[in-house]
């Protein structure tokens, strides 16, 4: 039954991944996407997470046909991989990022492209206008990583990162890390 829904709504979304592919031609990938995305992450209830998921097995690099993709949750890079068994809760914002799998997301998180987008050793230009540097950050599998929560490097497999945590380092495996910046208070192996 659930494959017959997929397939349904996989149907009713192809105009809007149409106008994507068109637009991108024109705006580009990126830009052309976060307008879908945009639109796609406030259609409520269970279709709507449905037609998240179709619309970003299409559009991403690569996006697992059991994840489950929360209400306002956008993705600002097509550049993204969602492997099996992923969950991302509500209002979360994706930027380049490998997310493997069984990895839980709370609500609220962010995963920013790196800690380098904008540059800003020119004081002579906007900081807007300085080139920046996007990473794609990886998210190992069966990580857990609590509400509001600012991820900005790679997280190992099997780590726990706290509620509200800030991450701007690397987190080695089977780590539980907390706090802002986020430093690890314990090991799980």
């Amino acid at each position: 039954m659930k494959n017959v829904f997929s397939l349904i709504i996989r149907i009713l979304i192809l105009p809007f991944f149409l106008s994507f592919k068109i637009k991108s031609l024109f705006i580009g990938k990126d830009r052309a996407f976060a307008l879908v995305s945009q639109a796609f992450s406030i259609l409520p209830g269970l279709m709507g997470e449905y037609a998240r998921r179709e619309i970003n097995k299409l559009s991403l690099n690569k996006c697992a046909s059991d994840c489950s993709i929360g209400f306002g949750t956008i993705f600002s890079h097509t550049d993204c991989e969602i492997k099996e068994g992923v969950y991302i809760g509500a209002n979360c914002m994706i930027g380049k990022a490998e997310i493997n799998k069984n990895v839980i997301i709370g609500s609220n998180v962010d995963i920013l492209s790196g800690k380098h987008q904008h540059s800003t050793e020119s004081i002579d230009i906007p900081i807007r206008y300085q080139k920046g540097e996007f990473k794609k950050i990886k998210i190992g599998e069966d990580t857990w990583i609590g509400n509001h929560s600012v991820i900005m490097d790679d997280v190992g497999k099997g780590c726990i990162i706290g509620a509200g945590s800030v991450v701007t380092q690397p987190v080695d495996d089977y780590s539980i890390v907390a706090g802002n910046p986020a430093k690890v208070i314990k090991r799980r192996a």
